[in-house]
């Protein structure tokens, strides 16, 4: 399994020993170096890391904050973060971003077999749970309920053109009508596994199939028209936008 690694570090002694410890390790496939939280958020969207050893004290963006800002904008895969630093007094804050390991500077060797160990273990999970997910769309079925509160309707997802949340509730437009219910955006794109839904944005869950234009908007999002009779607008995250340009190649 190769792992795509990025190192986001602004002392050069601690970036040197970092690449010299992982161009040990088979199958890591290093990109570009960041030096500061900005140069990380650049550098993140073109070359899409597995694993990021990112320092904590940074110029400009810590990189906790940077780690979070990475966190938001993304509508799929999070990279691992690992962070370093030479003060164990982060760890928490680490931890709160959902760190997968913690390295204390100056490195010790035993304990970076230790958080490789982890990466791999990691994104092995990630993979397996992928495939789970895949072998259990090839069990989808043609119909499906819906709750709206007050009775169960019967949907065809094919008719089902987006989903948003509105406050406390889920509008689900189909071809006819829209549904309102309480289930969450999340719940419904479980169910909808198999089928041509994208999460084009935190807040959206799109039907492909009724897609009519991708148009590019700022700073790398885009903008989704569908061929429903409004032309409805669904706005496109940028990790988003890059991905779903994947998908219609």
């Amino acid at each position: 399994m190769n792992i795509r690694a990025m190192i986001a570090e602004d002392e050069m002694m601690a970036r040197k020993e970092l690449l010299y410890l992982l161009k040990d390790e088979k199958g890591v496939i290093l990109t570009p170096h960041a030096e500061t939280g900005e140069q990380l958020i650049e550098l993140y969207s073109e070359h899409r890391p597995d694993v990021i050893f990112l320092d904590v004290e940074m110029p400009g963006f810590t990189g906790i904050e940077a780690a979070r800002y990475i966190m938001k904008q993304e509508s799929d895969k999070i990279p691992l973060f690992v962070f370093t630093t030479a003060y164990d007094e982060y760890a928490m804050d680490a931890f709160e971003v959902e760190a997968v390991d913690y390295l204390l500077k100056p490195y010790d060797e035993t304990i970076f077999q230790r958080t490789m160990n982890r990466i791999r273990k990691s994104m092995s999970n990630r993979k397996n749970s992928s495939e789970a997910t895949k072998k259990k769309a090839q069990t989808i079925v043609s119909k499906m309920l819906i709750d709206d509160g007050e009775r169960m309707i019967v949907v065809s997802p094919d008719s089902i053109y987006y989903a948003v949340p509105n406050k406390r509730l889920l509008e689900i437009h189909t071809e006819d009508k829209v549904i309102m219910s309480r289930m969450t955006l999340q719940e419904l794109e479980d169910q909808l596994a198999g089928h041509m839904f994208f999460r084009a944005h935190r807040s959206y869950l799109v039907n492909l199939n009724h897609v009519l234009e991708i148009t590019p908007w700022f700073n790398g999002t885009s903008n989704l028209t569908l061929k429903d009779k409004d032309r409805t607008q669904i706005p496109v995250s940028r990790s988003a936008s890059k991905s779903i340009l994947d998908i219609y190649k």
